[in-house]
């Protein structure tokens, strides 16, 4: 759900990243694209605010979801914001949590089991 550079700069770091667009989800609605990262067992990264609406699309058992709050959302600063986060967690630490990731903030909720 990222632009291209930003998957670029997150294998270029030795991480296993597939973006919606690589497996044919460009252009899905949220609940596919979760429901895809749900089945291959992936945490899904993304800037779009819906994901943390429960109205919108409700979080149950899943292996993590990561929104990110970068303004303005450009693949540098989501990068500055996004690998030292990563580097220092596990993605088991992210199962059936929301994680909002902003510049000053890290805010985890628990939406699962």
């Amino acid at each position: 759900m990222l632009r291209v550079e930003v998957a670029e700069g997150l294998r270029a770091a030795g991480m296993d990243i597939v973006r919606a667009s690589d497996c044919g989800k460009a252009r899905a609605d949220d609940a596919l694209v979760l429901a895809t990262a749900i089945a291959d067992g992936r945490t899904l990264v993304t800037v779009d605010k819906h994901f943390g609406d429960w109205a919108v699309l409700p979080l149950k058992s899943h292996p993590g979801v990561i929104r990110l709050q970068v303004h303005p959302p450009i693949s540098t600063a989501i990068l500055s914001l996004l690998l030292p986060f990563l580097r220092g967690h596990e993605q088991s630490q992210f199962k059936n949590h929301l994680i909002i990731l902003s510049a000053k903030r890290v805010r985890w909720i628990r939406t699962g089991d």
